[in-house]
């Protein structure tokens, strides 16, 4: 299952305006190699429906790409200039913002590349992240352990969390619909915040054994993925607060190192994680089974994201560079097919009699909705019809 890049990537010559992907011979991923920071490029994402790349490095600066051209389009640039810990577009595609080690936040505009405001604080910002609804910017404060919320319009701290954690902040975001945020820490707790009452509802102690890199909500806010540096995942049921009476689902052998990233696709099917020991890895969430393992950057992986599609992975590394890989028919790899027999079935619920039934992973879950029983009693309804013998076979 591990797709490791062996020797120089296949290159073919384009024809003119055509997009130059390189693939590994043995595992058929394509992939593009994006250069343009002169610094550990620290986060990534997608944005503007998957058309444009957005990333922040530690040589100060962010970037706005192209997706067609992975191509820079814009770069964000003010001064004071630091390594920005952090860059998170918003809701609007209008604006994004930025925390860095310079001390500051800041708001800009995309399409200008120009900075809307400017917020100074007392320490390091070590994250920063902007709510659903596009009114407010949580960051993290290294100097009191603390976060803060900052009004968009305004550019007014509203509230100031002092001591938050024993330790520093490495990650905070909002849930998705913006009433809880959750803070992860070198403490190795995890902590959600209700913005509404103002105090911490969910306090998680000792959550891993070591750092906690990365956290994130599913797009549902039902699940939290947090990452670590004791080379674990964590899925935790914070809508049920399932997770205080069986823990979290751990995603075992997740990394040889560190893991420094983590995020849900849209559907919370799939989980994305980089690691320090240079790889990304997809994972099957109901199965908590490796799905893909990438390998490629010649450092650490900082962030990685998923696109909306799930066609598209972006990783960003230490190397000073991202990849972007096509992952669009990443199923019929001989390797993933192989992986996917050892996993064996998951579990899905019959739509007709609610009851659950085993799906082979190869299987289209979209068309297999009922279980074997249901499926004999109106078997010209639910089963999917052959496809067409192609005329060339015909004529043999």
């Amino acid at each position: 299952m591990q797709l490791q890049e062996k020797g120089s990537p296949l290159e073919t010559k384009p024809s003119e305006g055509e997009t130059v992907w390189h693939s590994e011979r043995l595992s058929q991923v394509p992939f593009r190699i994006l250069k343009g920071h002169r610094g550990a490029v620290t986060s990534c994402h997608f944005c503007l429906e998957d058309t444009k790349i957005l990333t922040g490095s530690n040589d100060g600066t962010a970037k706005l790409w192209d997706f067609s051209t992975c191509s820079p389009v814009c770069e964000f640039k003010d001064e004071p200039t630091g390594p920005i810990s952090e860059c998170s577009p918003a809701g609007d595609n209008e604006r994004m913002v930025t925390s860095s080690y310079d001390k500051t936040v800041k708001l800009w505009d995309m399409q200008t590349g120009k900075v809307l405001w400017s917020v100074s604080l007392d320490g390091l910002v070590t994250s920063c992240n902007v709510s659903g609804d596009g009114k407010h910017v949580v960051c993290a404060v290294d100097v009191d352990n603390a976060i803060c919320i900052i009004d968009c319009a305004t550019a007014s701290k509203v509230m100031y969390v002092k001591d938050h954690h024993t330790s520093t902040i490495t990650r905070c975001c909002f849930d998705p619909e913006g009433q809880r945020i959750c803070s992860v820490s070198s403490d190795r707790s995890v902590k959600l915040w209700d913005v509404t009452a103002k105090r911490t509802t969910i306090q998680i102690q000792r959550a891993h054994g070591n750092v906690i890199s990365d956290c994130g909500f599913s797009a549902n806010g039902r699940s939290l993925c947090t990452a670590s540096w004791d080379k674990g995942l964590k899925i935790w049921d914070v809508n049920t607060g399932e997770f205080r009476h069986r823990g979290a689902d751990n995603l075992l052998s997740a990394h040889t190192g560190s893991v420094s990233s983590c995020a849900f696709s849209q559907d919370a099917s799939v989980l994305l994680s980089g690691g320090y020991d240079r790889t990304i890895v997809l994972w099957d969430v109901p199965s908590k089974c490796k799905k893909l393992v990438l390998k490629g950057h010649t450092d650490w992986v900082l962030d990685v994201a998923l696109s909306a599609s799930k066609k598209w992975i972006l990783s960003s590394s230490k190397d000073s560079t991202l990849r972007l890989w096509g992952i669009e028919n990443y199923e019929e790899i001989p390797a993933v097919i192989e992986n996917k027999k050892a996993i064996g079935p998951r579990l899905s619920q019959c739509e007709e009699c609610k009851k659950p039934f085993p799906v082979m992973h190869w299987d289209n879950a979209n068309v297999i909705t009922k279980c074997f029983f249901c499926r004999l009693s109106t078997p010209s309804n639910s089963l999917p019809s052959l496809p067409a013998v192609p005329q060339t076979l015909c004529a043999m």
